[in-house]
């Protein structure tokens, strides 16, 4: 057996030794990427002692990046560094690097080695800013000993004096696009654990800022257990997928809980809790690394200076605080005064954060932390405390001033309820952020509401802005809306109710009044009624009735919608489309319009109607008897739901009936496309439709079915397309429509499109939903209402819409949602022009149990 393959084989038995003491918990994370970093050093020498022995002088080998740092992960590149002395010795040592490279290969490393010459080291590229910041953790392994000084000593020290400062901003940016990336958040559904805000990346941040800076690492134990907790994971997720693996999935969060990675205490740990500790720990890393940043130097203009130096005064003429460079800063302490020990500034200084959106220097933020103690015991209460917490909710930027206040400790003291929702995960594949970051969203989007700018729901937020603008309670709101969700904190229980009763300590604390208590309170314990009512008809008199009864004030309506808005906003990025935002609209109006007059449905309706058909027959000159023919038997919920343009193309699409008994309307947008259908009824139209678009992979959003009283039927779906099928093959639109086209003429089609979709491969969901069957009867007068709670899966609402066609039920208005991997499909179901059978209901539900779990087996 020669060397190599005795190093090799070393090197392999050692990392098996190392990996099986992890699995057994007999080694950290951090003694192991130490342990793997000196195995590697010892293969690299004996290679070189192999192959270079006779290069002598002019060349070296460092370990450079997380070799350097001796932070070398299971499936980690080895980062190496060949330096040479000349271009001479270069050229002759490349056959010998490459030997070296192929040997560590061969043992089963990823090496990711660079050759410069000795002078080309003390060149600073910003393009490569990295290979510079890969000098930074430069260690030497073996090699020309007065080479390897001339590098360290020498070359790298001078380099950074001379670009200390560029470097400085070049790491800052680097680190600002890469947060960028992951929408400057550290709250990750499922965190790269590298890269993410907060992750291992940002730790190394922070040891390169304090090299440039000449100033101690950080050695905090906060700092130091959450770089071992996230060093752990990483271990983990290499050593689990045996490759460069960073993204901490579900499945691996259940892995890593099960396990009781990281944790001191070993399992069992739920996931859940166990991602409460992750992001605890990787918000230490954010905040120091936040901190750090705020200590550097930063290229200003003239202006910027001019602006600084004439905003270097007491925040609103308060004593005790000033901006300096951006920053809300305190005044020094005296022998017999600290304003950090002052409640009253520290309350002051948060209302400045939430007026102005300045934040508070590291340095307030750390002497606000050591006062805690002190301030704790001064703290106001009662009606004073309110005054102070009320004036920080009204500022513009109170999302930031809240989460600061959290960072620190100090909205738990003020709130003692709110810490147990602190980093915590609500693992349903729908929620984006932890509760306490979707809260400080939620206030986020509230404030945000009057700020214009180009996103989609741009024209939405202007009329919510006008709801906002009117509301006489907005602190009150704000409140709400900061404790709506502090129940989830606890096992037991609707976590509305539990909310609500978390709430009550909190305002009778704040010695609020009946009127004051009443509107937060209910808020809270009526939160998620308004985003019930959106998975009813909310064209149907019995849905507003209901809704209005719940809310009974305007005041309170206001409330709720603007909470619905932004609640809904800040589950995730995505998740209130202008669909969305467009019916929580209408219901509001329609809730409105019911609260503030008292004239009965039927008066109003046909009032509408008449008004509509006017402005119909308006567009359609000469046809006024063939328009109201066509509408006539229409439900009102169409009339209103429809534009006079859109029931004009509907009518313009019946008359074509006889040269084509299936008339079709494609709108396509690269958001989503619509799609109606004008047709003479018959069986299992809405399932074909159905059917067809799912076999495409569409993803139905919302739709509906409407028929006029001569038989003629009006299905829309509007859909989006996740595979953006339709957006890269503009020619795929026709062919969709001559599948629909063909579907509805023939009913086998939809069968044989749906059951070759269920052939290929269905992506694993994140959750498993169970599923829910529920019918009610009392809602509506004229329909019964069926609610599906069950997995999303391609093909759900296909099975479900045939199980009711085969049973001869009419759907009359069908609210299609997804949350995450939940489908919640609301029908509005006749037979016969009249509600079901209640005896015939407990037979329907188990075919659509049954119906729904044979698509989920494929």
């Amino acid at each position: 057996m020669t060397s190599a393959e005795s190093a090799r084989l070393a090197y392999q038995g050692r990392m098996a030794a190392l990996k099986a003491a992890f699995a057994d918990r007999a080694e950290s994370g951090v003694a192991l990427i130490r342990d793997r970093a000196f195995a590697a050093d010892e293969l690299v020498r004996n290679l070189w002692h192999q192959h270079a022995k006779e290069l002598d002088t002019g060349i070296a080998a460092l370990a450079v990046g997380g070799y350097g740092r001796q932070e070398l992960f299971p499936a980690s590149d080895l980062d190496l560094l060949f330096v040479v002395a000349d271009a001479d010795k270069e050229k002759s040592a490349k056959p010998i690097i490459r030997q070296i490279n192929q040997a560590l290969w061969d043992s089963g490393i990823r090496v990711s080695a660079t050759t410069r010459v000795l002078v080309e080291c003390d060149k600073y590229d910003p393009e490569n800013a990295e290979f510079t910041l890969s000098l930074l953790d430069a260690r030497p392994i073996t090699g020309d000993t007065s080479l390897t000084a001339k590098l360290l000593d020498d070359c790298i020290p001078r380099l950074l004096e001379r670009e200390r400062r560029n470097l400085s901003q070049r790491l800052l940016e680097l680190t600002q696009e890469r947060h960028a990336r992951y929408g400057n958040t550290l709250f990750h559904l499922e965190p790269n654990i590298k890269e993410c805000p907060g992750g291992l990346r940002d730790a190394n941040v922070c040891g390169w800022l304090a090299k440039l800076t000449k100033t101690s690492p950080t050695s905090s134990v906060e700092f130091r257990e959450a770089f071992a907790f996230l060093t752990s994971i990483r271990c983990f997720l290499h050593i689990r997928s045996n490759r460069d693996s960073n993204a901490l999935d579900w499945k691996t969060q259940d892995a890593a809980a099960a396990e009781g990675i990281g944790v001191p205490n070993g399992p069992p740990r739920n996931a859940a809790h166990w991602m409460q500790l992750y992001f605890r720990h990787a918000r230490v890393i954010a905040r120091q690394l936040e901190q750090q940043a705020d200590t550097m130097p930063r290229a200003r203009s003239i202006l910027k200076q001019t602006r600084d130096f004439l905003t270097r005064r007491p925040v609103t003429d308060n004593l005790g605080m000033r901006v300096e460079r951006g920053r809300i800063v305190l005044d020094a302490a005296t022998s017999d005064y600290d304003p950090a020990a002052d409640s009253d500034v520290m309350m002051r200084a948060f209302q400045s954060v939430a007026e102005t959106g300045t934040r508070l220097s590291s340095t307030a933020e750390q002497r606000l932390e050591e006062a805690l103690p002190l301030l704790s015991a001064q703290l106001d209460e009662g009606a004073a405390l309110w005054h102070k917490l009320r004036l920080i909710f009204l500022g513009e930027h109170a999302g930031l001033a809240l989460r600061s206040m959290h960072a620190l400790g100090i909205l738990e003291l003020l709130i003692p309820e709110f810490h147990g929702i602190d980093a915590l995960v609500i693992r349903d594949a729908y929620h984006r952020y932890t509760v306490d970051e979707h809260t400080f969203v939620l206030i986020d989007t509230l404030h945000g509401l009057p700020t214009p700018d180009q996103s989609p729901l741009a024209e939405w937020k202007k009329r919510f802005a006008i709801i906002l603008r009117d509301l006489q309670h907005p602190d009150l709101l704000y409140l709400a809306a900061l404790l709506h969700d502090t129940g989830k904190g606890r096992s037991t229980g609707e976590h509305a109710t539990e909310s609500m009763r978390l709430a009550q300590s909190v305002v009778t604390r704040l010695e609020m009044d009946e009127f004051e208590s009443g509107l937060v309170l209910g808020l809270i314990q009526n939160h998620l009624d308004m985003s019930s009512a959106l998975r009813r008809d909310i064209f149907d008199a019995e849905t507003i009735r209901t809704f209005a009864e719940k809310v009974q004030t305007p005041e309170e309506l206001r409330m709720i919608t603007l909470f619905t808005y932004a609640d809904i906003h800040a589950v995730h990025p995505d998740a209130l489309t202008p669909w969305k935002a467009e019916n929580l609209w209408r219901l509001y109006i329609a809730t409105s319009n019911f609260l503030d007059r008292n004239i009965d449905d039927e008066r109003f309706d046909s009032r509408v109607s008449s008004e509509l058909v006017r402005r119909i027959t308006q567009l359609l000159p000469g046809e006024s008897r063939e328009v109201l023919q066509f509408v006539e038997g229409f439900p009102q919920r169409y009339l209103r739901m429809r534009s006079p343009e859109q029931i004009r193309t509907h009518y313009t699409m019946s008359k074509h009936l006889a040269d084509d008994a299936v008339q079709l309307d494609f709108h396509w947008t690269p958001t989503h496309s619509d799609v109606t259908l004008v047709t003479p009824d018959r069986q299992l139209l809405f399932a074909r439709i159905a059917g067809v678009l799912a076999a495409w992979g569409m993803n139905i959003i919302t739709a509906d079915a409407f028929s006029n009283a001569h038989g003629i039927v009006v299905d829309s779906f509007r859909f989006t397309d996740s595979f953006r099928t339709l957006e890269m093959n503009p020619g795929e639109r026709d062919h969709l429509i001559r599948d629909l086209h063909d579907a509805i003429a023939d009913p086998a089609v939809a069968a044989k499109m749906i059951a070759h979709r269920k052939r290929s491969r269905r992506r694993m969901p994140l959750v498993e939903v169970k599923t829910s069957v529920e019918f009610d009867t009392e809602s509506s007068t004229h329909s019964t209402i069926l609610q599906v709670v069950a997995q999303d899966l391609a093909g759900l609402l296909y099975a479900i819409s045939t199980t009711l066609g085969e049973a001869r039920c009419s759907i009359e208005v069908a609210v299609i949602d997804t949350e995450g991997d939940t489908a919640i499909d609301v029908f509005y179901l006749t037979q016969d022009d009249a509600p079901l059978e209640s005896d015939e209901l407990p037979a329907l539900k188990q075919k659509l149990l049954d119906a729904i779990e044979a698509n989920a087996a494929g």
